[in-house]
């Protein structure tokens, strides 16, 4: 990788970072490309040179985190539900900024609709609607269930409003699944 290659990258970065801060305390519609480029100490040249503005921003992060998730997950297909789920949540704390802003701040309605996207879709193959417990359900009315389940249990966490640690939230989430699904 040249110089040049890390400076572009160091700047994407502070630019993301300074975004997810300014959005984790203020409204996106109060955010200014300005704003942004003061907190990521970078000129307005160069956030136009990687973004067209604040909502391109945005969707490349959600995007990327996203990209993140599936790779992630499907690293994890093999194990039960209980144990991607731990390895799952290791990587929403890893990453706690973006999702507690994302899925409960300023932002968080860009972003929940990406997530129970990304989240239906990774439950289709673990969802059987001709055998089992599931036998009958509408396969629409069961992912959206579930993703929904996920989704809240997830924002529930990050505001707080489960006081567990992640391992017991995760754990349990992922018995959850494995019982039902």
């Amino acid at each position: 990788m040249t110089k040049v290659d890390r400076r572009i990258l160091k700047s994407q970065e502070a630019i993301k970072n300074a975004f997810i801060e300014l959005m984790s305390e203020k409204d996106f519609d109060k955010i200014t490309v300005k704003d942004i480029c003061d907190g990521a100490n970078v000129g307005n040249r160069t956030f136009y040179l990687h973004y067209l503005d604040k909502f391109d921003l945005l969707d490349k992060l959600i995007e990327e985190y996203i990209n993140e998730l599936k790779i992630l997950c499907a690293s994890v297909s093999e194990l039960s539900f209980k144990k991607a789920t731990l390895i799952w949540f290791e990587f929403l704390e890893n990453h706690y900024l973006f999702f507690s802003t994302m899925l409960t701040g300023k932002g968080a309605f860009a972003f929940h609709k990406h997530f129970l996207e990304f989240i239906i879709e990774e439950l289709k193959n673990d969802v059987d609607i001709i055998d089992g417990k599931n036998k009958g359900f509408s396969e629409t009315m069961i992912l959206t269930f579930f993703g929904s389940a996920i989704v809240g249990v997830v924002e529930t966490y990050f505001m707080k409003g489960i006081p567990d640690p992640p391992e017991v939230v995760a754990e349990q989430l992922g018995m959850l699944l494995d019982r039902n699904l």
